[in-house]
């Protein structure tokens, strides 16, 4: 999930309300842009950093743009629910790599806006997908 700004977009401790019926589950693991091969920008990190503070979890960003393929794997070992919060350009890469991309509904890149969450659920094997608004900021659709 992209943000604008990171710091703006900080609080996404909104979205996932402990204990309220209808939530986002509260991640266990969370995943940033990040890596030591390309200087990413430090707002993907900045997004999530409150709500991983709130929870207690560390921020994984050992991840470059790119290396999605390695991503991908990570967040599929890691335990569930998992927060990615990426790059526009590498979210199809990622969802790709998690092998969702064919899910019905699932757009082939990601809109051009930076209030939304994709998830993604698996159940036995099989992927389900929504697209979510999330209403932080002023002028959230």
């Amino acid at each position: 999930m992209p943000g604008r700004g990171g710091r703006q977009r900080a609080a996404l401790d909104l979205l996932f309300p402990s204990g309220r019926r209808g939530s986002l589950p509260r991640p266990a693991a969370i995943f940033a842009a990040g890596g030591k091969a390309h200087a990413a920008p430090a707002h993907s990190r900045q997004t999530v950093e409150a709500l991983a503070k709130a929870l207690g979890t560390p921020v994984r960003s050992e991840f470059a743009i790119g290396a999605e393929t390695a991503l991908a794997h990570s967040v599929l070992a890691a335990p569930a629910p998992v927060l990615v919060c990426w790059e526009r350009a590498g979210i199809p890469r990622l969802v790709r790599a998690l092998g969702a991309h064919q899910v019905r509904g699932v757009p082939a890149a990601w809109p051009d806006r930076h209030d939304l969450v994709w998830t993604f659920t698996r159940t036995r094997g099989v992927w389900s997908f929504r697209e979510l608004p999330q209403h932080l900021l002023p002028g959230d659709a």
